[in-house]
């Protein structure tokens, strides 16, 4: 049986460590779970490894928004106190409070 704890939570806003983006959090997969020709994208020396948190991220950067699907290894926590302009966080999350999204929903 795997045991995996995810350092970062839903709502919680992070940063990747070496691309300029952040994003909120929205869903965890307790290990790589994406298709091996997103896999084998990756440039082999900055391959992460499939064996922990992958992380779905409403995410932003200068340009535009999207959804990014990042390695635990390449997150950092946001403490900036500001928010992701990301405009599907409302669909999943209400209003931005104490650098978090609580959300809008019960998870069973």
């Amino acid at each position: 049986m795997l045991k995996t704890r995810a350092r970062y939570h839903l709502g919680q806003v992070v940063r990747h460590r070496k691309f300029p983006f952040r994003g909120v959090v929205f869903d965890v997969d307790p290990e790589f779970a994406n298709t091996e020709e997103w896999y084998e994208a990756i440039p082999e020396d900055v391959r992460p490894v499939k064996e922990q948190p992958f992380y779905h991220l409403l995410a932003e950067n200068d340009q535009t928004y999207y959804v990014a699907y990042v390695s635990e290894q390449n997150l950092v926590a946001d403490y900036s106190g500001e928010p992701v302009g990301h405009p599907d966080i409302g669909d999943l999350f209400g209003p931005f409070e104490d650098g978090a999204y609580p959300l809008h929903f019960q998870l069973n």
